[in-house]
This record gives structure tokens, sequence and C-alpha cells, in this order.
């Protein structure tokens, strides 16, 4: 059975106010816009998640409800992981066992979701913006698993991967 997985680094955040705290910095103007923009790349794929497993922090947050407003009616189940902050790729693996739904999204930061992001791969994109894993980054990938608990690294089929900016 087939199962897809959106993973997406947050979009950019702000650094204006160097008294927030890390998990609170909220996203830019830019980043924002770049959410909304995924969720229109996300709508016009048919890529719309049944389940959300995202970052508490403010960033991971915002960058959903920037995706979110853009996807068509259906609301995902949005479940808030605090094993995703600043997770390792080994923590993030262990937080995906846990998913419910065929078609899940999971929202991180980096280093930790773009090495994820490699090491689920079979064969990584060529893209050379897939490397660093920028904001906004967005990778889908799909596995021939019967449940998320299978899943491992090594075994995604890379769909597609996007930056904000190759939507500009």
């Amino acid at each position: 059975m087939t199962h897809r997985l959106i993973l997406m680094r947050h979009t950019k955040s702000s650094y204006d106010d160097p008294l927030v705290k890390d998990i609170d910095r909220p996203l830019n103007a830019r980043g924002v816009t770049a959410a909304a923009k995924l969720g229109v790349w996300l709508t016009s794929r048919g890529d719309t998640p049944d389940e959300v497993l995202c970052s508490p922090a403010a960033r991971t947050r915002e960058t959903w409800l920037g995706v979110a407003a853009k996807l068509p009616g259906q609301q995902a189940d949005l479940r808030l992981m605090p094993a995703l902050y600043l997770a390792t790729p080994e923590a993030m693996l262990a937080v995906l066992h846990s998913a419910t739904f065929r078609l899940v999204m999971m929202l991180g930061h980096n280093p930790g979701i773009g090495t994820f992001a490699n090491q689920l791969s079979a064969k990584p994109p060529l893209d050379p913006g897939f490397a660093h894993f920028p904001t906004g980054a967005t990778l889908v990938l799909e596995f021939d698993i019967a449940d998320w608990s299978d899943a491992r690294f090594g075994l995604g089929q890379v769909i597609d991967f996007i930056t904000p900016r190759d939507l500009e």
C-alpha cells in the first residue's frame, strides 16, 4: 500500500527581536508569502495532507497556517509534536511511525529535517537546493509500506522537490 509524506522546513522566520526565544520566533513577511505559495503548489498537485505532524515552534505552526489557508476545504488532523522541535532524523522517524493517515505532512527545522529528507530518500533529487534544504524546502516522498511503522531510512521514492524560490 502506498503512503505519501510531505516533508517541509518552515519558511523564513524573523530575527527582528533578539529577546524572543527561538521557539517563539514568528515568520517574516517573506515567510508568510512563501507558505501561501507552497499551499497553492500542494493544491495544484492534489497533495492535501490528512495529518500534519508539526513542531510546536511558532514558525512551523505559522507555516502550516499559511499552507492550510490555500488548501481545499478539508481540514487536516494537526498534531503539535514537541519531539519535532530541533529534532534529529532518528527522533523524526520515531514521530513518523506514530502517523495514522496515508498522506502525511511533517513540518520541522534544519539541520534535522534536511538530513532526515536525505536519509529517507532511496535516491535524493538532483536539485542543488536539496543539499542544504533551505527554508520552505518541500520534499514529497512515496513509500510502499503497509503502515507508517514500517517506514525506514532509504525506502522513500522521491516524487518531487521544490523551494519557495522555484515558485517565484
